[in-house]
């Protein structure tokens, strides 16, 4: 009967593990650069202006939710909130310590030939498609899938030019226990991913 009791003692612990308690938790979304660009100036500049980023998901409230064993939501906002200023102040931060300075502007109509007008060395614009997360308790494990995806506008003087990139990343990690400290690490993770390749190939 041991046995019995250790099967029902190792289930139970499971359960509670995956029985988060339900409400909204606010995830600290930032981009932490894992390596350095030092050919990031020579192809941006050194002064970088960033166009209103636009969050064009049917749901903008959110980032994510998480259903626990009984069936109860746990919903994630972003910080800071909107997401869209969570998305541009993250990578301002980054790009600083990149030796890239940023300054924001209340417009950009994304086209070559309002670059001449931008006292920058080069603009960028982000529209958000997808962000979102989402975990699903079961017995023994939690799946976390997370799925981002970004249409990047960059306008370089220099160049007289703008490019424009769609990136988009896909995860799906199994986690003994989900919580919100472990799904704001992933997302970050992912950001960092997704940044880092961009910058060191911007065009």
């Amino acid at each position: 009967m041991k046995w019995i009791r250790c099967l029902l003692i190792i289930c139970l612990s499971f359960f509670v593990l995956g029985s988060a308690e339900a409400g909204t938790y606010s995830l600290n979304l930032r981009y932490q650069s894992a390596k350095a660009f030092p050919s990031l100036q020579t192809n941006i500049g050194s002064t970088l202006a960033m166009a209103p980023f636009k969050d064009e998901r049917p749901e903008t409230l959110y980032i994510g939710l998480h259903t626990n064993l009984q069936g109860d939501f746990s919903y994630f906002k972003s910080h800071p909130f909107p997401l869209e200023k969570a998305i541009q102040e993250s990578l301002s931060e980054g790009l600083a310590r990149n030796g890239v300075k940023t300054t924001s502007i209340s417009h950009w109509d994304g086209k070559p030939e309002s670059l001449k007008n931008i006292e920058t060395d080069s603009v960028m614009m982000i529209e958000i498609k997808r962000f979102w997360t989402e975990g699903k308790a079961s017995l023994f494990r939690t799946h976390v899938k997370t799925a981002v995806k970004f249409v990047i506008h960059l306008g370089v003087k220099k160049e007289g030019k703008v490019f424009t990139r769609n990136v988009e990343m896909e995860r799906e990690v199994p986690v003994a226990r989900s919580t919100p400290e472990r799904v704001e690490a992933m997302i970050n993770q992912m950001l960092t991913d997704i940044f880092d390749s961009y910058f060191s190939s911007p065009y």
